[in-house]
């Protein structure tokens, strides 16, 4: 994850859809294939998007200031996040293939090292100060309540299992059923996590507007700042999911057991009387084979 330009985030509660509304009907006409298609002009100059778009270098960077950007490297960095999070597997694939290396031992090692630079990012970007809050939080809360699906099914389940050892109370919601009853409930005394990567997932993005309307605290983990799940919550986390094709939750993995060390020691007495029942039950528990 490279640094992200702080005027970037001008207006930064805004869709680029929101940020094309402000501009007159025919510039918004006008920049429409960039919003739909981001990854045709991410790298484009502004003398190239200009001839692209059938118009001048003095309109396009007037479109630009009017979107909410100070320069044009900021309105190309905001590109590179949208191309990020509109990417699909297929597209990923196909870039593998069309890279010429059909060997596939190379890309599992590509796919190895991705997972490595992603790990490099996290560690780089992450705040410590920022998650140790959000482990204060944690405690406070009345109740906890985890959103995500379809991939990040497995992150909410992780979450569950290293909160449930905490002896925290937290609840989760994997479909958009159960999504829309549990936060129907949630208030000001509960703390809301959800999980979603690229564009969103509908059901899990939705539920966080829910139970922030409700007052609740809202921690998102997502992939980049243009994501709604960002836009939304009251404290997000970037942690990158770049992989060959498809997403690798190797970044987002560490994330979690980095929050959950930190509430662990938050009350560490209290955590150290729960983990001496553990320790019993680790040792001479029914569910561990002895041959």
């Amino acid at each position: 994850m490279s640094a992200i330009p702080a005027a970037i985030f001008t207006n930064g509660s805004m869709s680029f859809g929101e940020r094309i509304a402000r501009l007159h009907k025919k510039r918004q006409e006008l920049i429409r294939p960039v919003q739909e298609n981001p990854r045709d002009y991410v790298l484009m100059s502004v003398r190239a998007l200009a001839e692209k778009l059938h118009t001048d270098p003095a309109t396009v960077m007037r479109i630009v200031q009017g979107l909410g950007f100070e320069s044009y490297k900021d309105f190309k960095a905001y590109l590179h996040e949208l191309a990020i999070a509109s990417a699909t597997s297929l597209q990923g694939m196909q870039a593998m293939v069309s890279a010429g290396d059909s060997n596939a031992i190379s890309q599992a090692r590509k796919a190895l090292d991705q997972d490595l630079q992603n790990l490099h990012a996290l560690r780089n970007t992450l705040d410590m100060d920022r998650i140790a809050s959000v482990a204060e939080r944690v405690h406070r809360a009345r109740s906890i309540l985890v959103l995500g699906g379809d991939m990040a099914i497995a992150l909410v389940e992780f979450i569950d299992y290293k909160f449930t050892l905490l002896g925290l109370p937290v609840v989760t919601a994997i479909t958009p059923g159960k999504t829309v009853h549990a936060v129907r409930s949630i208030g000001k005394k509960d703390l809301v996590i959800a999980i979603s990567f690229r564009r969103g997932l509908r059901q899990s993005v939705e539920g966080l507007q829910r139970a922030r309307a409700n007052g609740a605290f809202c921690v998102g983990i997502t992939d980049t700042f243009v994501s709604p799940i960002a836009r939304f919550s009251n404290v997000c986390f970037l942690t990158p999911v770049e992989a060959p094709f498809s997403n690798s939750y190797v970044a987002p993995i560490s994330f979690i057991n980095i929050l959950f060390t930190l509430c662990a020691h938050h009350r560490r007495a209290r955590t150290l009387s729960i983990l001496k029942k553990v320790d019993q039950a680790q040792r001479h528990g029914y569910r561990w084979y002895s041959g």
